[in-house]
């Protein structure tokens, strides 16, 4: 009897610890098995984890990217121009108007004798109304300022760009395609330099020719579309004949046009333009010197004063919200008091009576 119950008792012992490892062999297939129905067909109904990223400079606002020709990192059009390309309907670049250089497109003057100041000129009005341009400058540099003013500035007022952005030819074939006529700026030596430093490639006084020449050249390739330059600082430079005459001699063979926007006071640009035989206007002070809207509005009166005495009258500012928004408002009645906003050139070009 002893040996029976032995027996039975060892005999339900390994049915027990076989029961019990089948079933924690099952509840491990069965778990098994539902992670790999939600790795392969993910949970259907399970809550949505949104990550609520805070606003980084990756956010600004950015041009388009333009397809039509590639743009390197420090902003300029790379790889030959070999077709017209086009922002909208404006034209931004031409391979008649283009030397490609290993640095860039470098503007010339066609075979046929266009121009680029005439060619990347903007429309003007027509009619005998008393002329008035402005030149904004400062865009290319932020990209929320930029893209302040191309929302708020009426197509007629040209736009000058900085050389530096990496995305400067983004820019500029933005405001292209907005209708503005553009400028490149020029980083020329102030009286105060180093202390007001306008950038790399600076144009010196007092440096040698072909030194001020190179950096000329590098800025003129960093983007295309522009119909003329002007200076970005340089009341120095703006000052030195001697300096000066190399690099508006080499604009003019160039088919641009050079707009002086008034920070110079001592400036000899009228001088020297008309010995080296370069089309230029010159601004008087800056629409905003003072930035507030009382002062800007008493300028933007004085322009108007002007134009109704000789004709036509031209301003500079930059790009201020102030400055923005005055000449905005300013604009919309313009026409109204006998006045036509116009781009540049079509001041530059308007012998003198």
């Amino acid at each position: 009897m002893a040996a029976a119950a032995d027996f039975a008792e060892g005999l339900l012992a390994s049915k027990a610890g076989r029961a019990l490892a089948f079933a924690a062999s099952f509840t491990i297939c069965l778990l098994a098995a539902g992670m790999l129905a939600i790795t392969l067909l993910g949970h259907a109904h399970g809550p949505t984890i949104v990550l609520d990223l805070p606003e980084t400079a990756e956010n600004t606002p950015k041009p388009p990217t333009s397809t039509a020709y590639s743009i390197s990192d420090d902003g300029a059009v790379v790889g030959p121009v070999t077709k017209p390309i086009y922002a909208g309907k404006a034209l931004l670049a031409d391979p008649a108007l283009v030397e490609n250089t290993p640095q860039g497109p470098l503007p010339r003057i066609a075979d046929d004798g266009r121009k680029p100041m005439t060619a990347y000129a903007a429309p003007a009005a027509a009619g005998t109304k008393f002329k008035i341009a402005i030149v904004v400058s400062g865009l290319g540099l932020s990209s929320t300022a930029s893209k302040a003013a191309l929302d708020s500035l009426p197509a007629a007022v040209t736009l000058a760009f900085a050389p530096y952005a990496g995305d400067v030819g983004q820019w500029a074939a933005e405001a292209r395609q907005h209708g503005h006529e553009i400028l490149l700026e020029i980083p020329m030596e102030p009286f105060d330099f180093p202390d007001s430093d306008p950038g790399p490639h600076t144009l010196r006084a007092g440096q040698d020719e072909d030194a001020n020449i190179q950096r000329l050249t590098w800025a003129l390739t960093r983007f295309t579309g522009y119909a003329g330059v002007t200076n970005l600082l340089g009341q120095r430079f703006l000052s030195d004949s001697a300096a000066l005459s190399p690099t508006l001699t080499y604009l003019n063979r160039r088919g641009l046009y050079f707009f002086d926007n008034g920070a110079a006071s001592q400036s000899v640009v009228p001088t020297v333009a008309g010995q080296v035989g370069i089309p230029a206007v010159q601004s008087g002070a800056a629409l905003d010197s003072i930035q507030t809207a009382l002062e800007i509005d008493r300028r933007l009166s004085e322009l108007e004063t002007q134009a109704r005495a000789n004709g036509s009258a031209v301003g500079s500012a930059f790009l201020y919200p102030v400055s923005l928004a005055r000449i905005a408002a300013w604009a919309k009645g313009l026409e109204s008091r006998g006045f036509v906003l116009v781009p540049v050139s079509a001041i530059v070009n308007t012998p003198k009576q």
